[in-house]
């Protein structure tokens, strides 16, 4: 005949609760690293916050040309005395990237008048070709989060960005945020507002060189630029680092109108420059070259509630 063996457990109030805890703990965390690894949508505690959300992008994942829907094409000389003739056929989509392609040519100008005082028509051939595309007619925002992960080549002469310009006014009273802009060994972040002269900036501007990142495959290497715009500030970031941040208050066009132009819709441009004002000799550099985008995203803020 067997005893039946009665076991008492006694859990003081406090343990019980200490144990329940714990186990809820580990279940919630259980919970959330199975969806993670399903791709599981897990439902979120709706709380009341300004959070960001996609509002567009382009991941360039088809091949050939890019979306015309989204883009639209500079073409010809277009700005800063550059050495390229800027046309679509420069730009295309492969493997999930956009290319830009920089390519050194010969042939003659088709804009070309002798004796002319225009830079653009006096070029009596065309060197180098390259490519711009922008949203300009398309798609353009007020305030958000820019981002674009590229990689960039930083040979001499090369002049990369990703930058964006205000719909109203002419240059520079139409306000340019330079989100992403390379010359001569160094990552400008820059903004600028207009002046009393015409065609002539203010600007807000910030430097890194690329050596100070202490990477010498740095050019190798795809990076993350980041533009936060808001109703106080504009903010530029490479790789989470702030390279520049600027208040709107300090950010009105100085010609006497007091026009803010960062309160406006702006438009993307991204482009690949050689040479000009800025951008440096080419003559050392290999050719054909490229600026690869493998995407730009933008969000914007909405209330949850």
């Amino acid at each position: 005949m067997h005893k039946r063996i009665t076991l008492k457990l006694k859990i003081k109030p406090g343990a019980f609760l200490f144990w329940a805890g714990a186990f809820f703990t580990c279940i919630c965390f259980v919970t959330m690293v199975w969806g993670k690894a399903t791709n599981v949508n897990l439902p979120t505690m709706k709380t009341r916050q300004n959070s960001y959300r996609l509002v567009w992008a382009d991941e360039f994942n088809i091949d050939g040309a890019v979306n015309a829907r989204k883009w639209a094409f500079e073409t010809g000389f277009v700005r800063n005395h550059e050495l390229q003739w800027y046309q679509d056929k420069n730009v295309y989509c492969k493997k999930g990237h956009l290319i830009i392609a920089a390519r050194k040519t010969h042939e003659g100008n088709p804009g070309y008048e002798a004796g002319s005082i225009d830079w653009r028509k006096r070029r009596k051939f065309i060197e180098y070709t390259s490519g711009c595309i922008k949203t300009a007619g398309l798609k353009s925002w007020k305030y958000g989060r820019f981002i674009m992960r590229a990689r960039i080549n930083t040979s001499t002469g090369l002049w990369p960005a990703f930058w964006t310009l205000g719909e109203k006014s002419e240059w520079p009273s139409n306000g340019e945020i330079d989100i992403m802009e390379f010359y001569r060994q160094k990552l400008l972040a820059n903004i600028a507002v207009g002046t009393s002269q015409p065609y002539k900036a203010l600007w807000f501007s910030k430097t890194r060189l690329i050596a100070s990142f202490n990477d010498p495959l740095w050019s190798t290497r795809f990076h993350i630029w980041r533009m936060d715009w808001n109703e106080q500030y504009i903010s530029l970031y490479v790789d989470d680092i702030l390279l520049n941040q600027q208040p709107m208050r300090s950010l009105h066009n100085t010609d006497g109108s007091g026009i803010n132009p960062f309160k406006q819709p702006h438009y993307i441009l991204l482009n690949l420059a050689i040479g000009g004002d800025n951008g440096g000799d080419p003559a050392e550099t290999k050719f054909p070259n490229k600026f690869e985008v493998d995407y730009v995203r933008v969000y914007q803020k909405h209330l949850r509630n």
